[in-house]
Formats: structure tokens, C-alpha cells, sequence
């Protein structure tokens, strides 16, 4: 008697979270306790805590009792929670403007107009993904992506790919921007000024590592929609994908219905988008502006569509609830870092990375200080937050070694190509859970990808070991 063939599956992703957290517990208890000195710096007229080379020390061990595994996660809400507001009040917003049933209408018609012209609907991948790039690149775009993926997704499966391309353009367009930034002031600003670079030095080489980098996620992307768009049943998601589909067909979308209030809907939709470019751009907004901006989008449009308060409220829960799993997860992720604090683990960690890096030929520690910033960005995924916490100790490092402040800089940044794979990144997470993308499934597709990226940030960074690559 023959048995199944069943196909391995992985736990719920909260389950896969959580394991991650009894993890750092085993290791706080395995890694001696320590901590570098702070200090406060100047940069760019903001003032920043950072560490101080020099300064470490051994410390009294910091025991963590089994309790931790419950309160950790308790605690990860209270540190997630501007992103867990901020997915909540999209989702709820996004739920309203759903609602009045303009952004399906404005859908089917932009892809009856690209379906007469297929030309023009092979230019419709990398151009986003170039404007979100650029975003990326310029002003550090990443949880401004969150709220386009519901745009993206029911715009990429009625042109024929799946809801991975969805999300891969305005989120991977932007993280190419974000590693391979050549303003962002929350990754290279920050560094160089701790590093005391001039701001925004090595232009040049930045611009040509933002195109490389863009362009080979843009390439990867194409690749992979292309084989979709010939066999859609390859897709990893299909089967999940089949339910947005079964809605669209079911909603039978008739555009002749397209009235002047769907045109404010979306006037409106613009402007707000418009409004938030522009506060990022010249206020530097962050979280909650940007949320309030939403918010009154979600509102305005709700009567905009004939809605009474009553019917905007409860699309608005609804859409909210969409957002319980994602919070949890987040508030899960949180916790590793909670717990490692509380260990006092991560400086000694830093310690022996930076000890182990500096044995090795100059082009290896350029390379393994790139190395050594992705592990890092496991458990710090703020950019501003992780250039506090290790330039001042790479910074000195890459002179010791014979390398330019500008590499280290430069190997800094490049790691936060490693993003859209952790599963401890608030970003990622509130992305997958606004697309329903199950973890395991998108940490499959991008797993290809991330090796490439590896590939690429070690070639990369060989000529600015090669050339001395200095401030200018």
C-alpha cells in the first residue's frame, strides 16, 4: 500500500518567530555579559548616542530567567508600537477607500489600456521599481512602502504575475534604494557623520552601486514575472493568489459605473500621496504623520463615496483586524531584541566580530565587516539605531586594518540588502502581512535572490579596497 507523498510543511510563522526568541534565551545564557561605554555626538545637528571604542567590559552576568519568554513578547508590543499603529490605521484606511470600490475600477481600466499596448506593459516592472529605488535611495523609503503593496498585488494578477511581483515592486524597488543609497540619511548620513566624513561623500561610487544593485533586482524580478506570466501555476503562491482572482471575477467590476466620485477618490488618493512625498521630502515625517495622512485619506474618501460615519467605521475595523496577525508577529520579533538587551549580549557579540574580522587580508574584512553588519541587522533594523551601535567600533576598526572609514561605510549600508528576508524586520513582516504572503513562501522565492545580492556585495566592495577609497 502505497502512503502519501506530503510535502513538508513549516509551522505557522508566529511559531517559527517564537522559536527564534528561545533561541537568543539559550544564548544569553552561552555569551558573557558586556558593554561599551556611550557617549553623545553631533551629527547633522541632531545629537546621538553611539559607543565608544575602547571602552568595553566584561560585566556581571546578566541572567535571564525562563519568565522572560512570556514578557519578552508583552514588552515587543510596546517597542513595535508605532509600526503596529501604523499597520492598523493602512489596513483600516485601505479598507474604506476599498470599500467605495474606485481603486478595483481604476485597476481594470489601466489594465485594459496596457493589454492594448503590451509594449508599454513590459516597461510597467522596471520603471516602478526605479521610482521606488530612487525613493530608497534619496530619502531612506521602507515603511512607506507598507501601504502600496494592496495597490501593487490586485494590479500585478490582473496583468498576469502573482502577488509576489506585487510586492516585489514598490518593496524590493525600494530596498535596492536603501541599500545601495547614495543620500539616505538614515543609513550613509548618519555613518559618515559618526565616522567624520564629509555627509554624503563618494557620490560617484554610490551612484554606480545604486544602478548595479537596482538593476539586478529589477532583472531578477523580470526574470521571475515572466516565467509566471507563462505558467502561472509555478507561482509559490498560486493557490493564495487564486483567492484575490476569485474576488475580482466575483466583484465583476463594471467601469461604466466610473462616476465624478470615483475621480475624487482618487484625486484625493493622489494628493495624499502627493502630501506625504512632500512632508517626508522637506519635514523628514515618519510614522505618524504619515499615518494621520491615511487616516483623513480613509475618512475624506469614506463620504467622498456616499458612506455614512457608521459605514467608515466598520470598514475600518474590518481592515484593522486584517492586521491582529502581523502585530503579534512584530510584537514577537521584538522580543529577541528585548531579551538580548536584557542579557546585555549584543556588545560583546559586536566585540568578538570585530576581533574575529581583523585577522583577515584587507578585501576579507571589507568583506566580512559586510558580513558581520548583516548579522547584526537581525536584531537592529533601524539604520540610524545600528550606525550608533557599530561604525564607532568599525570605524577605528578599518584603520587598524589598512582600509579607508569610507569602506566600512560603504560595507555598513550594503547590508541592509539582507532585509526583506528577516523575519525580525517590522518592514518585511507588515508587508507579507498586508499581502498574505505566508514567511516560509516568500523566504523561499527571495533566497535565490539574497545570494546573488551576497555575490554582488562582496565584488562591490573590492574596488574601494583597491583604490583607497577616500572621503571624496
Amino acid at each position: 500500500m502505497k502512503k502519501k507523498n506530503k510535502s513538508l510543511k513549516l509551522p505557522h510563522t508566529l511559531v517559527l518567530i517564537y522559536i527564534l526568541v528561545v533561541s537568543m534565551y539559550i544564548m544569553t545564557w552561552i555569551i558573557p555579559s558586556g558593554q561599551f561605554e556611550r557617549v553623545d555626538i553631533k551629527v547633522e545637528n541632531t545629537v546621538r548616542t553611539v559607543t565608544k571604542p575602547g571602552t568595553f567590559k566584561y560585566i556581571e552576568k546578566k541572567t535571564v530567567g525562563p519568565e522572560a519568554l512570556l514578557i519578552a513578547p508583552i514588552k515587543g508590543f510596546g517597542d513595535g508600537a508605532l509600526i503596529i499603529a501604523f499597520l492598523f490605521i493602512i489596513g483600516g484606511a485601505f479598507a474604506v477607500i476599498q470599500a467605495t470600490g474606485t481603486i478595483d475600477m481604476a485597476i481594470k481600466k489601466l489594465t485594459g489600456a496596457f493589454s492594448s499596448r503590451p509594449k508599454l506593459q513590459k516597461l510597467i516592472i522596471p520603471v516602478l521599481m526605479v521610482v521606488f529605488s530612487f525613493a530608497g535611495g534619496v530619502f531612506g523609503m521602507c515603511e512607506e512602502t507598507i501601504p502600496f503593496v494592496l495597490i501593487f498585488i490586485p494590479l500585478s494578477l490582473s496583468l498576469g504575475y502573482d502577488s509576489i511581483v506585487g510586492v516585489a515592486i514598490p518593496f524590493l524597488g525600494a530596498a535596492a534604494g536603501f541599500a545601495a543609497a547614495f543620500f539616505n540619511p538614515f543609513t550613509v548620513g548618519i555613518a559618515q557623520g559618526i565616522s567624520g566624513l564629509p555627509i554624503y561623500s563618494g557620490l560617484s561610487y554610490r551612484l554606480f552601486a545604486w544602478v548595479v544593485g537596482t538593476t539586478v533586482i529589477i532583472a531578477f524580478v523580470m526574470v521571475y514575472a515572466n516565467k509566471i506570466k507563462k505558467n502561472p501555476k509555478l507561482s509559490p503562491v498560486y493557490e493564495l493568489d487564486r483567492q484575490w482572482v476569485n474576488k475580482q471575477e466575483s466583484d465583476n467590476i463594471d467601469t461604466s459605473q466610473w462616476t465624478w466620485r470615483n475621480r475624487a477618490i482618487l484625486e484625493i488618493f493622489g494628493g495624499g500621496i502627493l502630501i506625504l512625498v512632500v512632508g517626508v521630502l522637506m519635514e523628514q515625517w515618519y510614522i505618524e504623520p504619515i499615518a494621520a495622512v491615511f487616516m483623513a485619506m480613509g475618512i475624506i474618501c469614506g463620504f467622498v463615496g456616499r458612506m455614512n460615519s457608521s459605514d467608515i467605521a466598520k470598514n475600518f475595523v474590518l481592515g484593522a483586524k486584517d492586521m491582529v496577525t502581523v502585530a503579534l508577529i512584530i510584537a514577537c520579533s521584538r522580543a529577541i531584541l528585548v531579551i538580548a538587551n536584557q542579557g546585555q549580549i549584543l556588545d560583546t557579540m559586536l566585540l568578538y566580530a570585530s576581533q574575529a574580522i581583523s585577522v583577515f587580508p584587507k578585501i576579507v574584512v571589507a568583506q566580512m565587516m559586510f558580513v558581520v553588519q548583516s548579522i547584526i541587522n537581525f536584531f537592529i533594523h533601524s539604520g540610524t539605531a545600528q550606525a550608533a551601535l557599530t561604525m564607532p567600533i568599525m570605524s577605528p576598526l578599518s584603520d587598524l586594518v589598512g582600509i579607508t572609514q569610507q569602506t566600512s561605510v560603504f560595507a555598513f549600508q550594503l547590508c541592509e540588502f539582507v532585509n526583506p528576508i528577516l523575519p525580525t524586520s517590522a518592514v518585511t513582516m507588515g508587508v507579507l502581512g498586508m499581502a498574505k504572503i505566508p514567511y516560509e513562501k516568500w523566504a523561499r522565492w527571495f533566497l535565490p535572490l539574497l545570494l546573488i545580492l551576497f555575490v554582488l556585495s562582496f565584488l562591490l566592495l573590492i574596488p574601494p579596497v583597491l583604490t583607497n577609497w577616500g572621503p571624496f
